[in-house]
């Protein structure tokens, strides 16, 4: 833990499609937020990223976006819609992925929780997927140079995928000190039945490092059985630690059972900073139309909240990261929703219903 001198300054990169509106949204629900709890503000600073930044840099991530990132405290990153950038950097990896690794962000973690009054799947889901984010089976973010993908013939495609005792220990390690402070349960997620090596490595190193938390309860499921489990007994389930690929799956299977992507938020980190992004994509077809959910990316920015909060000792920092959440669970309650989860309000307009609702002073982070 490190104290840290006011204000704290974060980037803010709005992305493509919907992330103009819900990036912006989110912004203002943690000003409100700090601003209740008698916090310091945050310094933001916007940056170029995505569409935009081709038109006008050359680059969907400018070289001058990734250097001032790096003298930043954290940022938000709003969805990008890679897909439909033109060639070269469709092919290229997409501006998410570039972040994670030139940073190290090799912790991604995204929670699913049920809300009230919304329309989750299985009822009472509270879990975590705690994702290691820098090796496994994306042959793009696992190598120093190029991307570990490559053809030898037309008609022949090949991937490599890596595991390392340092990868595999270091997020454990957060799966286990999150599991402390949850419910004391962590599931290990591999494929080692059949991957007896790498995904077996991963396995045996987690249960390795499971020794050194008596107090967790551990078990270890097959990814191809953790989907049933998920969909039957989800709410059963507390942190979940697995490998890049199988994590990024079943994040998104769990945002919808809890009720809908558009809920799932996430941050990627290392020991030094963090990132909020929204588990979801850019969903171009609504874009501009002030119908998306942002309550994934409001949720994303409180867990940077908390995150910062907990890096630099500041109380202040994780109280208002707990009012973001409450005044997003009260809105929800209220009946206040976009289309997603039941509900008809707008993006702008259940972002004004949660702002209000922590500046009312009706609820305690």
């Amino acid at each position: 833990m490190t104290t840290h001198p006011n204000p704290y300054r974060l980037g803010v990169l709005a992305g493509d499609g919907i992330g103009p509106e819900i990036v912006p949204v989110s912004v203002r629900i943690v000003d409100a937020a700090l601003d209740a709890v008698g916090a310091a503000g945050i310094e933001w600073l916007p940056l170029p990223l995505g569409r935009a930044a081709i038109d006008e840099f050359g680059s969907p991530l400018p070289d001058g976006t990734l250097r001032t990132l790096a003298e930043l405290d954290g940022w938000l990153l709003g969805p990008h819609d890679s897909a439909a950038y033109p060639q070269p950097h469709r092919s290229r990896l997409n501006p998410s992925g570039t972040i994670r690794k030139h940073f190290d962000l090799f912790a991604n973690i995204r929670p699913a929780k049920a809300f009230e009054a919304a329309k989750a799947i299985v009822p009472g889901t509270d879990l975590v997927i705690v994702r290691e984010n820098t090796q496994g089976f994306y042959a793009d973010r696992n190598t120093h140079t190029g991307t570990g993908e490559f053809m030898p013939t037309p008609d022949v495609a090949i991937a490599h995928g890596i595991f390392t005792r340092e990868a595999v220990e270091r997020i454990a390690h957060v799966a286990f000190d999150l599991a402390r402070r949850r419910r004391n349960k962590v599931t290990i997620v591999h494929k080692a039945n059949v991957l007896q090596l790498t995904s077996g490595l991963f396995r045996d190193v987690c249960r390795q490092v499971a020794e050194q938390y008596p107090e967790v309860a551990v078990d270890d499921q097959h990814i191809d059985a953790m989907t049933v489990h998920l969909l039957r007994r989800a709410d059963e389930f507390d942190v979940i630690v697995t490998e890049n690929m199988f994590g990024d799956i079943l994040s998104d299977l769990t945002g919808e059972i809890a009720g809908s992507l558009g809920i799932a938020p996430a941050i990627n980190a290392s020991h030094e900073r963090a990132m909020a992004q929204a588990a979801h994509g850019a969903a171009p077809d609504i874009a501009g139309r002030d119908l998306a959910n942002p309550v994934a990316m409001i949720l994303s920015s409180a867990m940077l909240l908390d995150w910062l909060g907990t890096r630099h000792s500041d109380d202040a920092l994780r109280r208002a990261a707990r009012l973001v959440e409450s005044g997003v669970a009260r809105t929800i309650r209220r009946g206040i929703a976009t289309a997603d989860i039941g509900g008809s309000a707008t993006t702008s307009g259940f972002g004004t219903a949660v702002t209000e609702a922590i500046a009312s002073g009706e609820i305690r982070g």
